[in-house]
């Protein structure tokens, strides 16, 4: 099974680095970081890169593709090369995935048509624009597609499709291999449980 995921100015890491390190790890998966042409690309902090190792041409049918998000995302909705090559290789894919605002890229491509999708709290709604129902779903899946939540969501997504895709012991085993067991301290990781605040705080924070 063969991943590849799109990388362009200002993702955000973990939106693509969680899921990598879920799928990379599935036995007789292998994951390739694609984008307009091979090379560094920056981060949206600014201070972390990942290299493209492939061009969209290198690879124009993967079995998964996967989507990630971040501020750079409305930059890129206008990015034919990007959105030409998800449309395309959704034709070919199993599984053709985002996290957070990747789904708008997902939507771009005329991929959510008339389906449930999710995305990022802050931007949940703008899925209409592409003809899609938002719903707040962590992970929600329609047919072929699979569209997250907020950043962290991706690893969710990924090990929500890894069992999918092979068997649920093959996702247990990739979440222990990663000791995946979320204790977080505080129960502020949804605007519906955030303390009063926290939500003006986090948009400061991401825009």
């Amino acid at each position: 099974m063969h991943v590849a995921i799109p990388l362009y100015h200002r993702f955000t890491a973990l939106d693509a680095v969680g899921p990598y390190t879920v799928l990379a790890y599935a036995p007789g998966w292998t994951v390739t970081f694609v984008a307009a042409e091979p090379g560094p690309v920056t981060d949206d902090r600014g201070s972390l890169v990942l290299t493209a190792t492939a061009s969209y041409d290198d690879l124009p049918r993967p079995d998964v593709v996967v989507v990630p998000g971040g501020p750079g995302t409305m930059d890129v909705l206008s990015d034919q090369a990007l959105i030409e090559w998800i449309g395309q290789a959704h034709e070919h894919t199993r599984w053709t995935t985002s996290v957070c605002s990747g789904s708008l890229l997902l939507g771009a491509a005329g991929l959510l048509r008339g389906m449930r999708a999710t995305s990022h709290w802050a931007i949940l709604d703008l899925l209409r624009k592409f003809d899609a129902e938002p719903v707040s779903d962590r992970v929600v899946i329609e047919g072929k597609v699979v569209t997250a939540a907020g950043v962290s969501s991706g690893i969710d997504m990924a090990l929500t499709l890894l069992a999918r895709a092979t068997d649920v012991e093959t996702a247990q085993a990739v979440q222990l291999a990663i000791e995946y067991d979320p204790q977080p301290p505080f129960n502020a990781g949804s605007p519906k449980t955030a303390p009063e605040g926290t939500a003006e705080r986090a948009l400061s924070i991401i825009t």
